[in-house]
């Protein structure tokens, strides 16, 4: 397992591809946590992260022999990251929110999104925790479109031409939403930053 810790992204697409069920397993332990973070920062609904996320390995691993050219592995990634969402949304749409009234809320399952620092002290991590909720809620607040385009190219770092692609529209598109969704992310968290 050591040699494939140490081989480049595009060599282990290309041994996964051949079928190297250990190369894809430390492909997939590479991306799992961007994928995680990029479904944080799209979803609004926390209880589905994990599943998002543990669709679109699946989608990789299952997928990943389709990938013609593995220098465009992450504009991939970021397509299916997208779609998923998308599908998800689709569904919510289609479906109304239930929960059970034999549930309490504290027996439900809560998941919590921490980036721990250990050079904070704790007063600072109790700001920076503070923070972070506020920039999630301001991106979670943005149009959808929005949404997808900042998160693709801050957390994700992808090009304006890789959003474009994802997201199937054009370039100026692309840019046109990054902007908007930067210019009200400015006005909606200047009282902090």
């Amino acid at each position: 397992m050591l040699q494939y810790k140490k081989m480049s992204l595009e060599e282990l697409i290309v041994l996964s591809q051949q079928h190297d069920l250990k190369a894809l397993e430390e492909l997939i332990r590479r991306e799992q946590k961007n994928i995680f973070a990029a479904f944080v920062y799209l979803s609004d609904n926390e209880e589905n992260v994990s599943d998002l996320t543990q669709e679109a390995l699946l989608k990789i691993a299952k997928n990943i022999s389709n990938l013609r050219n593995p220098k465009h592995f992450k504009s991939w990634l970021n397509q299916i990251v997208t779609h998923i969402y998308y599908d998800s949304l689709r569904k919510l749409q289609r479906s109304p929110d239930t929960i059970s009234l034999d549930n309490d809320a504290e027996d439900l399952p809560q998941i919590k999104f921490e980036l721990p620092d250990i050079k904070c002290k704790p007063n600072e991590k109790c700001l920076a925790g503070e923070l972070e909720k506020i920039i999630k809620a301001a991106i979670q607040a943005l149009p959808n479109n929005f949404r997808v385009a900042i998160v693709l190219r801050e957390f994700q770092g992808l090009s304006y031409d890789e959003i474009a692609q994802a997201t199937n529209t054009s370039v100026g598109t692309v840019k046109s939403r990054i902007s908007r969704a930067r210019g009200k992310l400015q006005e909606d968290l200047k009282a902090y930053i």
